[in-house]
């Protein structure tokens, strides 16, 4: 049997959200039969502890379907006032204020499934505002001034965006190449101000540029070098590229260390009887 806040439910056609929680019903288009119900709250964190999200101005909202995006989700709340932002995240956590993506090829993140989002407003007031909208019908996510694209026109809309331009490509890195070259000269010239200078308490910071530079090869230096790194190599080659060779060339060994073994060992013995005492 389905528990009595299901029963409940049923029977008044409201979902019962958690403690805490207001549920509010939308639907995709006015066709649709059974609404999707999203579960809002205000969010409520310590002072700085959100940075991005602050609390009472910030709706959190949980069980975002994947076909709503921030701009659908924007125009859904802005009846209840301004909205500022609105971050779609694929779980709660606390966020920190992110430099806004200006890069229509690099650092895109694609989210899949059902998600949460923060929905910041310019007023208090809004939040309450939009936990009030459970006492409407359910709200319209695609409507016909602003359809949402799903099925087929958002694969072909998905595809249509993966086809990059080399003209922009080409324009986005020159543009960050040149702003990579402007950070590491000005880098280079705060460092070549700092060289030598000592900090507060005495020190001078080294750097590399400030070691002696190397003297320059002579041409018989070059020879030299060229003359070792060949060697170099040769003593690298193998002597015995197969196997077998291999097991020669240590039998080979092994049978030289056992003569020459028993030759000392009759050198030694020899050695042996002739020392003998001769007084005369």
């Amino acid at each position: 049997a389905p528990p009595r806040a299901e029963k409940m439910a049923a029977a008044t056609g409201r979902a019962a959200a958690p403690a805490g929680y207001t549920a509010l019903a939308v639907k995709f288009t006015e066709r649709q039969r059974s609404p999707h119900w999203l579960l809002v709250k205000e969010h409520q964190v310590r002072e700085g502890a959100d940075t991005a999200h602050p609390p009472r101005r910030t709706l959190f909202v949980l069980n975002v379907p994947p076909y709503c995006d921030s701009d659908s989700l924007s125009r859904l709340f802005s009846r209840c006032g301004h909205v500022q932002s609105v971050d779609i995240c694929d779980k709660p956590g606390l966020g920190e204020k992110k430099d806004k993506l200006t890069s229509k090829f690099f650092d895109h993140k694609t989210l899949k499934g059902f998600q949460v989002a923060y929905v910041v407003f310019k007023k208090p007031a809004a939040v309450q505002a939009a936990k009030a909208l459970s006492q409407e019908g359910p709200l319209l996510i695609s409507t016909e001034r602003h359809p949402v694209k799903t099925g087929i026109s958002k694969w072909i809309a998905s595809y249509e965006a993966s086809i990059v331009d080399p003209k922009e490509l080409k324009a986005e890195v020159d543009s960050y190449m040149q702003d990579y070259d402007k950070k590491v000269a000005e880098e280079e010239a705060k460092a070549a101000q700092e060289e030598g200078v000592p900090d507060e308490e005495g020190w001078v910071k080294v750097t590399r540029k400030g070691r002696k530079p190397g003297l320059p090869r002579t041409e018989a230096a070059n020879l030299r070098v060229l003359e070792k790194e060949k060697q170099k190599r040769a003593r690298k080659e193998l002597l015995n590229f197969y196997a077998w060779q291999h097991r020669e060339t240590k039998r080979e060994h092994i049978a030289q260390l056992r003569k020459k073994f028993e030759e000392d060992k009759q050198r030694i013995a020899l050695m042996r009887a002739q020392r003998k005492f001769r007084p005369y």
